[in-house]
């Protein structure tokens, strides 16, 4: 079964009077817990890909099918929904709340879904200890590393169960060392727990782990 079917996409994006095509009739289909790399140079796609996925963007045509439902024609609060609980994304940035400790900011995503307080304190929990920070729940973002920062971002992504995780370029910020722990968690994260994961990466040696690289180059698969 595919987890995820990109069809015959086109994205064009209009700057000023110029359009710029993004990407061209691409056609992609990530079968259920695959672990996908998505490389190529600056300005080929791969973001834009990515966002399209994650149902952040819309493509100019063409049909994007994840986890069974067609995403491409979706808007406002029913995307918003099913993005909630289908898609987990991790950026390079973190994007953690410095004023919130490390398990509410895992806890964000749960706010959006009919839970009780003490239910998402379990799975902020859970989704700590996953990702190897159970005994860091209490810290503030500058109290933690930048490695530790990422790995509660992947717990924030997990902690709702989504069908895909989206991971735009997670070790651009660390160091070598943190960037393997982080590496290492996501192959985890799809061998133990049959996570799809696609993964935007300029590092050849983080996409080494996934278990197929896709190339864009120009807005096509190469």
């Amino acid at each position: 079964m595919a987890s995820v079917e990109v069809k015959q996409v086109h994205k064009v994006y209009q700057r000023d009077t110029q359009k710029v095509a993004v990407l061209d009739n691409l056609s992609l289909t990530i079968p259920q817990g695959e672990f996908v790399a998505l490389m190529g140079p600056s300005g080929s796609g791969k973001t834009t890909l990515l966002n399209l996925i994650g149902g952040i963007d819309q493509p100019t045509s063409g049909d994007v099918v994840v986890a069974g439902t067609n995403i491409a024609k979706m808007s406002g609060a029913a995307l918003a929904k099913w993005r909630s609980t289908t898609i987990g994304y991790i950026f390079q940035m973190y994007n953690l709340i410095p004023v919130l400790n490390a398990e509410q900011n895992v806890e964000l995503p749960l706010m959006l879904v009919k839970m009780s307080g003490a239910e998402r304190k379990k799975r902020a929990k859970f989704a700590l200890d996953l990702v190897g920070l159970g005994d860091r729940t209490r810290h503030y973002p500058r109290q933690l590393s930048g490695g530790q920062e990422q790995r509660v971002a992947i717990a924030r992504a997990l902690v709702t169960d989504p069908k895909v995780l989206l991971a735009d370029e997670p070790t651009g910020d660390l160091d070598r060392k943190s960037a393997d722990d982080v590496l290492a968690l996501l192959t985890r994260l799809n061998k133990e727990f049959g996570k799809t994961i696609v993964m935007v990466t300029h590092d050849p040696h983080a996409a080494e782990r996934a278990t197929r690289t896709v190339h864009l180059d120009k807005g096509t698969l190469s």
